[in-house]
């Protein structure tokens, strides 16, 4: 039995570092809920997230980490091909200097499509409590803009990818009810070109844009419950701590306070209601709390006239909090075959006031439809599939720098997700 254990955990490990290599070299680019995804792993994507209340793998600990001590034994490998469509439009022409004008009309962004794994595995080391890990990415402000959108170099665009990875430790209270906890390590990646216009008001010219990729690294925290309520009705609560970053060097000229850059708290809580046997409802309440980060929260001009980019107070690209509702539906149809769809809405981060800087971060999807399915195949493996729909979304507003323009950010997306578990 221990040399069973002993390879389960060997194949753990060699798959870490694949995700994690994966991940490093192509990146992420969702931009769902603001930067966050809407789910992590494919039965959560299929649910369109919703999950804090229904465990259904081992990348449970990225919603709710009390749910892993009720999963068992498993691993599962997760592989989303994304496509985010975004473009910008300035309509009106620009006025003569000193006013910020830009060039009037419609671009797109080159950047079409990103690869995304992830990796969960659960133990359970007896009845009453689990020890597992799940290492998934977040990301979103991926633009590659093949112009000089403020009269910079070419191409213009940011391009940011978020690595965590959280073991977990769960244990069950009584038979229906849990609390988990996780302790999160995270890695960050973020490079930024074509910024050069904003020079001027920056404290730290030369540490502003087209310096490559920079690297910072922090930790955080989840916790969170579990348990049956009422027959068949269950409630799940978790909390995210701040995840405390090391500080972006090469970019302390753009980010407030040296190139700082955070990730924010957040909390989600959810029902799930067994209707029958074979069908239940999920429901999810989530909040990012984005304002908190100051490179990500500071509104861009009232800052630009009172601080400089990278100062303390520095301008940022002006996020608002984001409430996210995910609503899910799960219907096992057969011994064999499980069935998911999904749908979720949040009002996008971005004020009509804040297009400018937004040009190169356009997280304004608010609306996520979602379907998926499941495959048992010789009862201790599965395999997943799920497709997602980012309903088209835009904002617009005037350019602060030139009132005279109007700037519209647009954004949809397609994402489809593979998913493989071994249960042991």
């Amino acid at each position: 039995m221990k040399h069973k254990y002993l390879k389960v955990f060997r194949c753990i490990y060699v798959c870490s570092f694949v995700i994690i290599a994966i991940l490093c070299l192509a990146g992420t680019g969702y931009a769902t809920n603001g930067y966050f995804a809407h789910g992590y792993s494919a039965k959560n994507k299929a649910l369109a997230g919703a999950g804090t209340a229904l465990p259904l793998d081992s990348l449970a600990a990225s919603t709710n980490p009390a749910g892993m001590v009720f999963i068992g034994n498993r691993v599962d490998l997760g592989l989303s091909f994304f496509n985010p469509n975004r473009e910008y439009t300035i309509e009106g022409n620009p006025s003569p200097a000193p006013a910020f004008g830009l060039t009037p009309g419609t671009v797109e962004s080159d950047s079409k499509w990103f690869i995304v794994p992830s990796l969960g595995a659960n133990r359970m080391m007896n009845d009453n409590y689990s020890l597992g890990i799940s290492i998934f990415g977040n990301g979103g402000m991926n633009t590659d803009y093949d112009t000089a959108t403020f009269h910079g170099s070419s191409p213009t665009g940011v391009d940011l990818m978020q690595l965590f990875v959280v073991p977990t430790y769960a244990r069950k209270l009584t038979p229906k009810h849990a609390i988990g906890i996780s302790p999160i390590f995270a890695y960050q990646r973020f490079a930024a070109d074509g910024l050069e216009a904003f020079t001027a008001f920056s404290n730290k010219p030369s540490e502003l844009t087209n310096n490559g990729h920079d690297n910072s690294y922090g930790y955080g925290g989840r916790i969170g419950y579990l348990g049956e309520i009422l027959p068949g009705v269950f409630l799940g609560a978790s909390y995210q701590t701040r995840i405390y970053m090391s500080e972006l060097d090469k970019y302390a000229g753009l980010f407030a306070e040296d190139g700082d850059f955070d990730i924010p708290q957040n909390w989600s809580a959810g029902l799930a209601y067994n209707a029958t046997k074979d069908l239940t409802f999920a429901l999810d309440v989530q909040k990012i709390y984005y304002s908190d980060i100051a490179s990500v929260g500071n509104p861009l001009m009232n800052n630009l006239l009172t601080s400089a980019l990278g100062a303390d107070n520095g301008a940022g690209f002006g996020w608002e909090d984001m409430t996210v509702y995910k609503a899910g539906l799960q219907w096992q149809s057969s011994d064999d075959w499980t069935w998911r769809a999904g749908y979720s809405y949040g009002e996008q981060p971005i004020r009509d006031s804040e297009v400018l800087f937004n040009i190169v971060a356009p997280g304004v999807i608010e609306q996520h439809v979602t379907a998926g399915v499941t495959k048992t195949i010789g009862g201790n493996q599965e395999v997943t599939f799920a497709a997602v729909r980012g309903l088209s979304n835009d904002v617009s507003g005037p350019n602060p720098l030139d009132p005279a323009q109007t700037i519209e950010l647009k954004m949809d997306q397609w994402e489809f997700t593979l998913g493989y578990a071994w249960k042991f």
